[in-house]
C-alpha cells in the first residue's frame, strides 16, 4: 500500500475527536508517525463531557498503517506544550514535518444569539485562551524544530473562509484570529522553507453533531429532518484526507498564507469522503444564499 508520508513526523494538537481525530487518522493512513495530543485520556476525561480520548485516536492511527503516539497535553499550559516538543525532539532526533493546530474547546462557551455585551465575558475570553492562545504557544515551541531543518508545514484549523461575521463576536474572533495566525506565520517563516496555511471544513458531521441529532454515521441522513442543511455535511475524515494531500504535495509552499477549504482540496486532489460521497459545502452554501 502506498504510504507517501512514511518517515514523516506530525503533531496534531487537539486530536481527541472531530477534525483533529480525522486529520490524525488520515495522516496515519498515509504512513506518518502522529503525536495525538489533547486533555482526554482513558481514566481521566476533560471537562468537555465527551468520552473520546487521544488513546483511541492514536490506536486508530496505528490501525490505519501509521504510528500513533498519545500525549496528554493541555495546550493552554505553557510548560506542558514545551514538554511535548522536547519529547518530540528527543524521540525523533529533532524532526517535525507537520504541525496541526486544532485545539478548540469553545463549544460550551459560545452563547449563540447573545450580543457580546450580554454574552459571558469570562467565557468569551476563555474561548480566546483555548482556541487562539493555545495555537500561539504550540507554534512557538513547534516551529523551531522545523526551522532547524528548514522545512515543514503548519496548519491552522478554522471555521469558515475569510473575515466575515460567524454569528457570535467571540466565536468569530477565535476563528478569524487563527486565519491571521496562518497568514502572519507564513510571512515570518517564508525564509525558513516552512509553509503555514489555514483550512476549514464544511458542515462537520462530528461525533458531537451526530449525538446532537440523535443519529449515528450509519443513519446520519435522518438528521436532515431536523436540519435540512445537514444533508451537505462531511465526516472529519474528509478534511483529514485534504490535509494528508497537502502534506504530500511538493508544491504546497505555493499555498502558504492562504485559507483553504475541505471541498476545494477535494476538487484539487480528487478525493472523496470515507462514505464515497464528495460533499461541497461551498456550492451548497451559495445555492442556499448563505454567502
Amino acid at each position: 500500500m502506498n504510504k507517501p508520508l512514511a518517515g514523516k513526523i506530525a503533531v496534531v494538537a487537539g486530536a481527541t475527536r472531530g477534525v483533529g481525530r480525522g486529520i490524525a487518522v488520515m495522516l496515519g493512513a498515509a504512513g506518518a508517525t502522529v503525536y495525538c495530543t489533547g486533555r482526554s485520556v482513558r481514566g481521566q476525561l476533560s471537562n468537555m463531557g465527551r468520552t473520546e480520548t487521544i488513546d483511541e485516536t492514536a490506536e486508530m492511527v496505528t490501525e490505519k498503517g501509521g504510528k500513533g503516539i498519545a500525549v496528554k497535553v493541555d495546550h493552554t499550559i505553557e510548560r506542558e506544550v514545551q514538554a511535548l516538543f522536547e519529547k518530540v525532539k528527543e524521540e525523533q532526533n529533532g524532526q517535525l514535518d507537520i504541525l496541526v493546530n486544532d485545539v478548540w474547546g469553545g463549544d460550551p462557551l459560545t452563547e449563540w444569539g447573545t450580543p457580546f455585551w450580554k454574552h459571558s465575558l469570562a467565557n468569551g475570553l476563555l474561548m480566546q485562551e483555548r482556541a487562539v492562545h493555545s495555537h500561539m504557544m504550540t507554534s512557538y515551541y513547534g516551529a523551531p524544530l522545523m526551522i532547524e531543518n528548514k522545512k515543514g508545514l503548519v496548519i491552522e484549523i478554522t471555521d469558515g473562509e475569510g473575515y466575515r461575521y460567524r454569528g457570535s463576536l467571540y466565536y468569530s474572533l477565535a476563528k478569524i484570529s487563527v486565519i491571521h495566525l496562518a497568514e502572519a506565520m507564513a510571512a515570518e517563516l517564508k525564509d525558513h522553507g516552512i509553509t503555514a496555511l489555514a483550512v476549514t471544513p464544511g458542515f462537520l458531521r462530528s461525533e458531537a453533531m451526530l449525538d446532537h441529532f440523535g443519529v449515528t454515521e450509519e443513519n446520519w441522513q435522518d438528521a436532515a429532518e431536523k436540519d435540512p442543511h445537514f444533508i451537505a455535511s462531511e465526516t472529519p475524515y474528509f478534511i483529514g484526507k485534504g490535509i494528508a494531500a497537502l502534506a504530500t504535495d511538493s508544491n504546497v509552499g505555493d499555498k502558504s498564507g492562504k485559507t483553504l477549504t475541505s471541498w476545494g482540496l477535494s476538487d484539487e486532489y480528487h478525493f472523496t469522503d470515507v462514505d464515497g460521497n464528495r460533499p461541497h459545502w461551498g456550492n451548497y452554501a451559495k445555492k442556499q444564499g448563505f454567502y
